[in-house]
Parts: C-alpha cells; sequence; structure tokens
C-alpha cells in the first residue's frame, strides 16, 4: 500500500511539471506574437499626426487669443489733440497811406497737446502746420517726428511766421483788417504716424487739427480760438 502511494505522487508529480511545461510554453508563444505590418504603420502614423497637431492647435490658439486682443483691448483709437496755448510774437503790423505799404513781422507760438489713448505706442512722423488767411496759405512750419507712449500724451510745438509775401492775393482785404483792429488766421495741423502691435497688426493714422486765431492787432494777443480735431485711419 505504501508502494501504490508513493507511484500516486510521483504521477502528481509529473503531471504538475507537464502543467507547468504547457503554461511556460504558452507564455513564449504569446511573446512571440507576430504583429502585422500594417499595424505598424498606423501606429507609426498616429504618432506624427499627434506630434505635428499638437504644435498645429497651440499655434491657432494662440492666434486666436492674439485675434480677440486686437479688436478688443488693442483695437486702434483715434488719437486727438488739444491747443494748449497760443501766443503771438513780434511787433504789430502797421500800415502806411498812401502808398499801401504794410510792416510786417508776426509769429503765433502755438503748443497743441497729442493725447494717445491706444494701448501701443504712436510712433508719428515728421508733421506740418500751415498758416491761413481767407483760404490762402501765408505760412508754414515743420513738426518733428516723435513717439508717444501708450496712454500718454506729449505736447508739440509749432511756430507759424506770417509772410508778407504770400498775402500778395489778400492784400486789400489785409490792410482793411489791420485798420479795423481785428486779424482772423486759420493754423492746420497735420500729424502721420503709424500704430504698431506686436509687428502684426499695424494701422497708419494721420491726426488733423485745425484751429481758428482771433487777433488782436493793436494789444497782439489771441483773443479767441476754436479748435476741432479728426483722425484718418
Amino acid at each position: 500500500m505504501y508502494q501504490k502511494m508513493k507511484e500516486n505522487k510521483n504521477q502528481h508529480d509529473l503531471n504538475q511539471n507537464q502543467y507547468q511545461v504547457h503554461d511556460q510554453d504558452q507564455e513564449q508563444d504569446q511573446n512571440h506574437i507576430h504583429i502585422p505590418p500594417s499595424d505598424m504603420k498606423r501606429k507609426r502614423k498616429r504618432r506624427c499626426l499627434m506630434a505635428l497637431g499638437i504644435p498645429l492647435i497651440l499655434i491657432f490658439l494662440l492666434f486666436i487669443i492674439i485675434l480677440i486682443l486686437a479688436l478688443t483691448v488693442f483695437k486702434t483709437k483715434s488719437p486727438n489733440t488739444k491747443l494748449v496755448s497760443a501766443s503771438l510774437d513780434g511787433v504789430a503790423p502797421s500800415v502806411s497811406l498812401p502808398a499801401a505799404q504794410i510792416d510786417l513781422n508776426l509769429t503765433i507760438d502755438l503748443k497743441i497737446l497729442v493725447k494717445n489713448p491706444n494701448h501701443v505706442s504712436f510712433k508719428h512722423g515728421q508733421g506740418k502746420s500751415f498758416l491761413l488767411y481767407r483760404g490762402n496759405q501765408v505760412g508754414e512750419a515743420d513738426i518733428y517726428p516723435g513717439k508717444i507712449p501708450a496712454t500718454g500724451s506729449t505736447t508739440l510745438s509749432c511756430r507759424l511766421t506770417l509772410e508778407a509775401d504770400e498775402l500778395a492775393s489778400n492784400l486789400a482785404s489785409f490792410i482793411t483788417d489791420v485798420i479795423g483792429g481785428q486779424l482772423v488766421m486759420q493754423a492746420n495741423t497735420r500729424i502721420p504716424g503709424r500704430i504698431n502691435f506686436l509687428g502684426i497688426f499695424k494701422k497708419h493714422v494721420v491726426v488733423v487739427s485745425e484751429c481758428h486765431l482771433q487777433i488782436a492787432v493793436l494789444d497782439m494777443n489771441i483773443t479767441d480760438n476754436a479748435c476741432k480735431d479728426k483722425t484718418k485711419l
């Protein structure tokens, strides 16, 4: 009986070893499963698409954000001007009769405040100011280029000298106004510039100021002024 039990035990151990060998063979078969080339190509293609797609999506989102900012917070607004002061230098014009000779030495000194409401700087080029009498140009002056910071302002100086030679076409009217003691002049200022947002969105702007000046000839001062400004985008 003892011999029989020993034989049964040996048979059990043998069966157990066979099961273990069978399990190992199955694991080796699973490890050596062949992946078709088409599946490998699809996986490789999927990885390439992800590697290219993610950066493109990020760039697109960044562009959308910049576009939204450009159309809202950084939307181009018109710079505006204000006449801070206007004064006269020189000698009061005089008329010698009967030869109707005019002694003239008159300069108008203007201080113009330019405000930039934009969240980016406003870089302006050389501007021009023109002095007009009854619609005809009788003087001009240059305004130096500069840069106005974001939401900032700057004051531009302009000296306009009345040129006697330019009064020839309106000499009779000018003599009448001088004798009457009052002159009405017009000072027009034009300042071209550009607003630049991140080097991507650029907007050309021209700031225009028109001022009507009433001058008391004997007192040599400006008794009244009225200005309006406009911007061409």
